[in-house]
């Protein structure tokens, strides 16, 4: 009796002192480093949630960079399975490394993707000063000289940045992509550094990556690669327009661990949909050049799991994977 009574006094005080419970602050990893698209998303999902009283606390954003998000997808399975807690930033690169088994045998259904609110328009861009004035230009450089051009981007090799200008390559007969010099490095921003300091010729990553560079002037935009041009940026040409039919955008979302209960699950595809819901969501999405793209809750993991399809056998067409 004593032993339950003491039981029960240590959890009220736990509970008082918010050490248990729903009392916890959340958190939110970026597997990248700052400056990013997944650090965006942790930040600016994290920072509205709170603001619309979503959640209690501010949620804590932490940066874990490595293996182009396996460090952070294994650090989940492997260490905070059952964590409610917590939710990490994922896109469309994430789909892609696990379609081409980059996460060293980890697979889509080891975690719960709880949904994505917002599409991130890729782009292919050039320091302000490259010789490249449009899309054709490059690509055309590029069959001359396969060397000629290295791109970087915040994916690592084979991953959803390097399968943009891939596909690019494909629609003017090049499939020698072996050739094709890409650079992985861990996030956009660090990406977009590479090329504005002229250690690669493009950059290939997603618009939110490289708003701020642009309107600083530091870089030209040679194609967004959407069906359409995106609002608020509506000097910068598709790539379609350009005569390349190619459409690639980067989903914008989260995932948590796969052991946490249906409820907590349930809890936080509410809260981010209460995000998608927001004002303040519409104006991020503005402010970043992402596109309304809303799939929250159960049937998200479905939607994942066609996406991981199509991307495998894209991957094998264009021999990225065998």
């Amino acid at each position: 009796m004593k032993s339950t009574m003491n039981k029960s006094i240590l959890a009220g005080l736990l509970l008082s002192l918010g050490m248990v419970g729903n009392a916890n602050a959340a958190e939110c990893i970026a597997p990248a480093n700052p400056g990013g698209g997944w650090d965006f998303t942790c930040r600016t999902i994290g920072k509205i949630m709170h603001d619309i009283g979503a959640v209690d606390k501010p949620i804590q954003v932490t940066n874990m960079a490595g293996a182009g998000g396996g460090l952070a997808f294994n650090h989940v399975v492997a260490e905070r399975n059952d964590d409610a807690d917590l939710i990490i930033a994922a896109s469309s690169a994430t789909s892609t490394r696990l379609a081409q088994n980059a996460y060293a045998g980890r697979v889509a259904a080891d975690v719960r993707f709880v949904g994505a609110i917002g599409a991130d328009p890729g782009v292919i861009v050039v320091a302000k000063d490259s010789p490249f004035q449009n899309l054709g230009e490059m690509l055309e450089a590029i069959k001359a000289d396969p060397g000629s051009v290295a791109f970087a981007g915040g994916s690592a090799v084979g991953g959803f940045d390097h399968l943009k200008p891939l596909m690019l390559l494909q629609r003017v007969g090049f499939t020698d992509i072996t050739k094709v010099k890409y650079i992985g490095v861990d996030g956009g921003a660090d990406a977009i550094t590479q090329t504005i300091g002229g250690f690669t010729q493009a950059m290939t990553g997603d618009m939110s990556e490289i708003v701020g560079f642009l309107k600083a002037g530091e870089i030209r935009v040679l194609a967004v690669l959407t069906e359409e041009r995106v609002p608020g940026f509506d000097d910068i040409p598709t790539a379609k327009e350009q005569g390349f039919d190619v459409v690639a955008v980067n989903w914008r979302g989260l995932y948590v661990p796969k052991g946490i209960s249906d409820d907590a699950f349930d809890s936080w595809a509410d809260k981010l949909q209460q995000v998608a819901d927001s004002a303040e969501w519409k104006e991020a999405m503005v402010a970043n050049g992402l596109a309304p793209f809303t799939k929250v809750g159960g049937d998200f993991q479905s939607y994942i799991d066609g996406v991981v399809d199509e991307v495998r056998q894209l991957s094998k067409d264009i021999g990225v994977i065998q």
